[in-house]
């Protein structure tokens, strides 16, 4: 019965989301409209595409030029090389709105025939930010319109091409839909990022030299350095880099006599890319080479991630967002007994259950990197309805432990016990592994931050290295004779136990009943209220399906029910918008602007990051940031507070704890006054931690 429902399941969620994807084709953002006459035939095609259709007055939207080239052709980059140039575009454009420069994705360098060109090959976005003065009435005609010019060219000929580009608006409210939003974000992800402190640049004879602030832990794979700055660099020229402590040294050939401030791009490993200010001065001495043929991965890194991720899974263990799930462990522990063989076969199918989904968990997470998204560690929790299917599966659970029904998978009495508890051991371990996400414990947050700069193939272990962690103390016990043999033989306590272990099962249903209404507000309460009252009605009535057998079709009448609302409930929350900051946050909320602005007063600085599922960030938070005694130091000293809210996630977060060696919250950041970078703080606080740092 239990197969065939959660093939009922999975067929009503597919369905659900088939008609969610209808609903967001019908509410696409703006695109580009023709006016006039058809344009001529282009080799890359153009399409202006708006991220909010209706720009709220005194507010900047951003505004997207999609160029897809056809098979064989190519566009250009700002500065396209020895023989190539960028997009122009002469705009017409309403009265009270105005059309900030293009930004370009992280370009490729392409040889031809000698020449060096900055192309794109594939389908990308220039990306602008367009003004709506306040003085602009809603409802007004916002039409953006332009003739755009760009260079498109094969590896035999090149063509100039135009075409008119336009996209209708209308002064209004600003909203954007949840799709508009991806598609932005994700050619966002493939804009190169600003470094904070400037380079230099200088000439010696024939050859430039240019030095590049990059920390030692960043990885950089088949570097190159695109300038915008014409006449200035041989462009076919080889390029060598090295590394000198923090610093990059690129060293090549000169051509041209331009002088001053110059402004460039360096290309980092997986089409990352930052960009950098170059001033005239002395530059460092070059150091290390970086090799730049054959990419390879730091094997000191690996290893030290690999092991801080196994050794971070472990003290998970202790972590009370695993808790719940450990206590369903120790039932199936205490019935396998002396058992020596079952005991093994269950450690074994727990720790392959923690494996395989944290290995599940990292590689959706590096696909949808690679695709674009700005996301990081424990992105399931950031949308509801990822909460809403945990909260059903705790409120299973919790009636289950009740005895109100019995799951093969998670519990069972006698007869499962009798069959050996593989299938009970993969599914808990499991969902140790899925439950444990939002817990980033000591070590964890270093060596999941070290997967944004490995490749994937190195990546993966690391991930899997955290369910074999939390698997191992498992694994001892089913091994270990003597740690087995410590456990309480199976008896009557157990049916008494069991129940005891619905409380903390039942208070994790509760808290993603909390954190549904905090995502989204009262949609995600409505969810949250349906899923605990139908599931409960299901569930009690198929318990009494099972004790005695009849009235299957009004069980089965009410099972459909609480599924048609529970899956009806996930498609509006998949359409719900993000609130709110979280719960308990002290300080101003964290944007770029906020913090220049901030450390321009010249006052010290504290930036954390935060997530109402993330219990370690709570407990700093009640236990350290939010204490009187904290708060009051801090408002002596004149420390500025900014909080990151990453609960529905945010990809201007998601960047910050990238450029920080982190892909998880909490981070804990100081910045004191005149200080060039951050200090990053431990991921456990305690009130003297902060105190001592305001007082220097």
């Amino acid at each position: 019965m239990g197969c065939t429902r959660d093939k009922f399941v999975t067929g009503a969620w597919r369905a659900a989301f088939a008609m969610l994807a209808f609903v967001l084709l019908a509410t696409g953002p703006a695109r580009a409209q023709p006016m006039g006459p058809p344009p001529a035939a282009v080799n890359i095609t153009p399409e202006l595409i708006a991220e909010s259709p209706a720009p709220a007055p005194g507010t900047t939207s951003t505004l997207a030029l999609s160029m897809t080239p056809a098979k064989g052709w190519h566009g250009y980059w700002l500065n396209g090389g020895d023989a190539g140039f960028g997009l122009s575009v002469d705009w017409n454009l309403p009265e009270g709105v105005t059309v900030d420069a293009f930004r370009y994705p992280v370009p490729e360098a392409l040889v031809l025939f000698g020449l060096m060109n900055h192309v794109y090959e594939h389908p990308y976005a220039l990306l602008a930010d367009v003004h709506v003065a306040k003085s602009v009435a809603p409802g007004t005609d916002l039409t953006l319109a332009g003739v755009a010019n760009w260079l498109a060219c094969t590896d035999k000929v090149c063509v100039p091409e135009k075409a008119v580009i336009s996209v209708r608006l209308k002064a209004g409210d600003g909203v954007i839909a949840p799709d508009a939003r991806t598609r932005f974000d994700a050619w966002r992800a493939r804009l190169p990022q600003p470094l904070d402190r400037g380079g230099h640049w200088e000439r010696r004879g024939d050859t430039l030299r240019f030095d590049i602030p990059l920390p030692a832990g960043v990885a950089i794979e088949a570097p190159h350095l695109f300038l915008e700055t014409q006449n200035l660099i041989d462009y076919g020229a080889p390029q060598s880099f090295s590394r000198n402590g923090d610093w990059i040294v690129v060293e090549t050939r000169g051509k041209g006599d331009a002088a001053g401030p110059a402004r460039g791009l360096i290309k980092l490993a997986d089409g990352r890319g930052l960009t950098v200010q170059f001033e005239p001065a002395a530059v460092r001495a070059a150091g290390d080479p970086v090799a730049t043929a054959k990419p390879g991965i730091d094997a000191g890194l690996f290893w030290a991630a690999l092991g801080g991720a196994i050794l971070g899974g472990l003290i998970l263990n202790l972590m009370p967002c695993v808790f719940p799930i450990l206590s369903l462990k120790a039932l199936s522990l205490a019935r396998s007994g002396s058992n020596a063989r079952e005991a093994k076969v269950e450690a074994l199918a727990y720790t392959a259950g923690a494996v395989l989904v944290s290995l599940a968990l990292g590689g959706v997470l590096l696909a949808l990197r690679a695709a674009g998204e700005q996301v990081g560690w424990a992105f399931q929790l950031q949308h509801p309805v990822s909460v809403l299917i945990l909260l059903l599966l705790a409120i299973a659970i919790t009636l289950n432990l009740l005895g109100v029904y019995e799951l093969r998978s998670f519990g069972g009495g006698q007869k499962l016990a009798n069959k050996g508890g593989a299938a009970g051991g993969f599914w808990t371990g499991a969902l140790a592994a899925f439950v444990a996400t939002p817990c980033s414990g000591p070590l964890l947050g270093a060596a999941l931050g070290a997967t944004l700069v490995l490749p994937a193939w190195a990546a993966l272990p690391i991930f899997g290295g955290l369910g074999l962690g939390l698997a191992l103390p498992f694994l001892a016990i089913g091994f270990v004779p003597a740690l087995r043999n410590r456990l309480p033989r199976p008896g009557p306590w157990m049916a008494t136990f069991r129940k005891w272990m619905a409380l903390p099962m039942g208070l994790t249903a509760l808290a993603l009943a909390w954190l549904l209404l905090r995502q989204a507000g009262d949609g995600g309460w409505s969810a949250a209220r349906d899923a605990l009252i139908f599931s409960a009605v299901a569930l009690t009535a198929l318990g009494s399906y099972q004790r005695q057998p009849r009235w299957g079709w009004l069980v089965a009448l009410v099972a459909v029910g609480a599924l048609f609302i529970n899956g009806n409930n996930a498609v509006i929350l998949a359409n719900q918008p993000a609130l709110g900051v979280a719960t308990g946050a002290t300080g101003q909320e964290f944007t770029s602007a906020a913090l220049t602005k901030a450390r321009a007063t010249g006052k010290p600085v504290f930036v954390y990051f935060t997530a109402d599922w993330c219990l370690s960030c709570k407990a700093n938070e009640a236990g350290a940031i939010n204490r009187a005694a904290v708060q009051e130091v801090f408002k002596a000293k004149g420390v500025v507070t900014l909080v990151g809210d990453w609960t529905n996630g945010d990809p201007a977060i998601t960047r910050t704890l990238a450029e920080h060696g982190r892909n998880s919250v909490p981070l804990y950041l100081w910045y004191a006054p005149g200080a060039a970078k951050p200090e990053i703080l431990p991921q456990i606080l305690t009130p003297a931690t902060l105190t001592e740092l305001a007082d220097r």
